[in-house]
């Protein structure tokens, strides 16, 4: 997952709502969003090549999603375990507070730079984990993004999904605005375009929010809406040169106190 924007609102009929581009290589095998066979309790996309996911959520009523960090200048560890497990682990931990502080004490140093996000309906977590701190923060109520820097950093195509999403949840229709935001392949401005090390044309292939492209590109857009009673998962998947390859709902029934 590379880009991820949200409305955080503890305590709301809605807390939580939130929409999400994975973007990847088009040959990287990948299962559609559905529950899982070998675990039955999770329901979302799959890397079928390290088996872990980029977004899931739990019938335990748990919602965890990661992105990569750029930085390419700073070496990740030898061998690392994937990121994709970290989603993973998030949703299957019998005291997942205790492991996020873990991870952010120094457990995070084994794995390649990652942004992790783990809500349980009444707090929302963001552990950063870069080249320059690893950080572990309870997110205030509002609309927040991350990509493949930390959270809320300025880049322009966090920026642009920010302000489209903000306006998204204020229509009647907030998915059907998030759908067209989440598809715009617009590139940035080249004098806006971040520094991350890997040059100016590849910079500016990446800076729009929905990336196309024939061998790399988004591969997944993902709506989330938490409801009091659900968790409503909603799938568009993509081939190279953004080829509709197909659609998944999945909804996950929470119990009410």
């Amino acid at each position: 997952m590379c880009l991820i924007v949200f409305d955080w609102r503890p305590g709301d009929e809605v807390p939580l709502r939130l929409a999400a581009n994975r973007d990847e290589t088009h040959d990287r095998p990948t299962r559609a969003l559905a529950p899982w066979e070998d675990a039955p309790s999770l329901v979302g996309g799959r890397d079928l090549q390290a088996g872990g996911t980029w977004l899931a959520a739990s019938t335990a009523g748990r919602l965890a999603a990661v992105t990569n960090v750029r930085a390419p200048l700073h070496p990740a560890p030898a061998a690392p375990p994937s990121r994709g497990a970290l989603p993973c682990r998030a949703l299957t931990h019998e005291a997942p507070g205790e492991w996020l502080e873990a991870l952010a004490a120094g457990e995070a140093a084994a794995y390649a730079w990652f942004n992790l996000l783990y809500c349980d309906g009444n707090a929302l977590w963001h552990l950063h984990h870069g080249p320059e701190a690893t950080t572990l923060t309870s997110l205030s109520p509002g609309v927040h993004g991350v990509s493949n820097a930390t959270l809320d950093t300025p880049w322009p195509k966090l920026e642009r999904a920010r302000e489209g999403f903000a306006h998204a949840l204020a229509q009647t229709s907030w998915q059907a605005h998030a759908w067209a935001l989440m598809r715009d392949t617009r590139p940035a401005p080249a004098d806006r375009l971040p520094d991350t090390g890997v040059g100016l044309e590849m910079e500016r292939f990446l800076s729009p929010i929905f990336i196309r492209g024939q061998r790399y590109g988004t591969r997944a857009t993902t709506l989330v809406e938490w409801r009091r009673d659900a968790i409503v998962l909603q799938e568009a998947r993509f081939g190279p040169d953004a080829r509709r390859d197909g659609d998944s709902e999945q909804r996950l029934a929470l119990s009410t106190p």
